[in-house]
């Protein structure tokens, strides 16, 4: 999987309103590829994006439920969804405001595309 076959994936979600960062990321933290603003440290982004999905497989686990598919953090200015794209990938895309369906349906078709590549 190279940056290059990644870019169009990213430009897709990069293009709906609202949508300010995305990035696919490897599980244990690396950045991949990424389509976000230049105030965003890209690796710490990546990194701490892994970790959040990490945490969550974790508690998971100690709960005895299923490993999460993905992570979303709500806050008042915007979401950042943190998804599952194959065994080493994920797919990081924070948002402006609340998703709508139309941005949750973009994230799946993304992953779907992505775990093809992984």
């Amino acid at each position: 999987m190279s940056r290059e076959t990644l870019q169009p994936i990213l430009a897709d979600l990069r293009a709906i309103k609202g949508v300010e960062a995305v990035a696919v990321v490897s599980r244990d933290g690396l950045l991949l590829a990424a389509d976000v603003p230049n105030d965003v440290h890209g690796e710490t982004f990546a990194i701490m994006s892994a970790t959040m999905l990490g945490a969550a497989i974790t508690a998971n686990s100690e709960l005895s439920k299923d490993m999460p598919s993905k992570v979303v953090v709500h806050s008042e200015d915007g979401h950042t969804t943190i998804a599952g794209a194959g065994a080493n990938s994920l797919l990081v895309v924070a948002t402006r405001n609340k998703n709508d369906s139309a941005t949750d349906k973009a994230i799946e078709v993304a992953v779907g595309k992505i775990k093809l590549l992984d």
